[in-house]
């Protein structure tokens, strides 16, 4: 004789209760996220419906609603200015060396601070190389302005100690453009170096040791084994660097830029700051963010994409 079984169908509040257990098992812990989220909501995603002022003859007295939308006509605007291309060129040139020469610099140190034995050495070590990442970039400024004043600062004092007649790097169209890279990078140093030790505990301490007996050195045990252990790490702060490659560091470049190299350091955060808001071309303003926003976007997707094609994991 043939059984028949019975199924009783799940009544849809029972599936919903079932489906909030989990949540209410770590309330805790979504209420923890729950500033966060708030954050990205009210400051992030809200603020999206202002993307409409890029089609628009904005007026401020006028508002969204009532402004005259004129399409790609702001788009066509800002690819005709005369000096777009120039600081679109200033933006890609100052971030991409800003890349090769900060974004391995912390890798570094963090392997020479992991070779440390001295945990309060190195510990005094990451404290000194973290702090200046809570210093304002206008207190910076100051500090670099001290440093290369032709006139006090300290450099002066060393050319003239060397019979030489003192230089306004700050004013050098080419030594400006080095100082950005190098305080932008004395900066974030200590902040990518406590990421990559934190990744580097992850290493398995067995594969150290079985390398020296093979009679492996420090160089091959960094190049084979630990490289490879924080690979993943290294990749994906790379695709979220490359997502901000057309963000060149505007306060850095606000507060330190000056006429003399304006022309190599007008970058399209500060063109849009002075351009766009401080004349009041909000619809100019919003259609360049549009575009900055819209060439990040292929950046990073793009970095996604190929760091899948080499097997890595990515931001996804």
């Amino acid at each position: 004789m043939e059984t028949v079984h019975t199924y009783k169908r799940e009544k849809p509040a029972t599936k919903r209760l079932s489906r909030l257990r989990p949540i209410y098992k770590d309330r805790h812990l979504y209420l923890m996220l729950l500033p966060g989220l708030l954050f990205f909501v009210v400051f992030k995603y809200i603020p999206l419906y202002g993307i409409v002022i890029a089609f628009q003859d904005y007026d401020i007295f006028r508002g969204i609603r009532e402004s005259e939308w004129v399409g790609w006509a702001t788009f066509k605007e800002v690819f005709a200015y005369s000096d777009f291309w120039v600081i679109l060129g200033n933006t890609l040139q100052i971030s991409v060396y800003k890349i090769l020469f900060g974004f391995p610099a912390p890798i570094v140190v963090a392997l020479l601070l992991n070779e440390l034995g001295n945990r309060y050495f190195k510990k005094y070590v990451q404290t000194i190389l973290y702090l200046p990442h809570f210093i304002s970039w206008v207190v910076i400024s100051g500090i670099v302005l001290t440093i290369m004043s032709p006139t006090n600062g300290v450099l002066s004092i060393l050319y003239e100690w060397f019979g030489m007649e003192p230089k306004n790097l700050l004013a050098d169209p080419t030594a400006f453009r080095i100082i950005l890279v190098a305080s932008d990078i004395w900066k974030d140093l200590g902040w990518g170096t406590i990421i990559y030790l934190a990744a580097l505990t992850q290493v398995d301490p067995s594969l150290y040791e079985a390398a020296t007996v093979d009679g492996a050195g420090k160089w091959k045990q960094t190049w084979h084994i630990t490289l490879p252990g924080i690979r993943n790490v290294i990749v994906l702060l790379l695709i979220l660097r490359i997502g901000l490659l057309m963000n060149a560091g505007f306060e850095q470049i606000l507060v330190m830029q000056n006429s003399a190299v304006l022309e190599v350091s007008e970058i399209l955060d500060t063109f849009v700051f002075k351009f766009g808001l401080q004349q009041g071309n909000y619809s100019f303003a919003t259609a360049v963010g549009l575009f900055n926003s819209a060439i990040a976007l292929v950046l990073i997707l793009g970095a996604q994409w190929i760091s899948k094609k080499f097997g890595e994991e990515g931001l996804m």
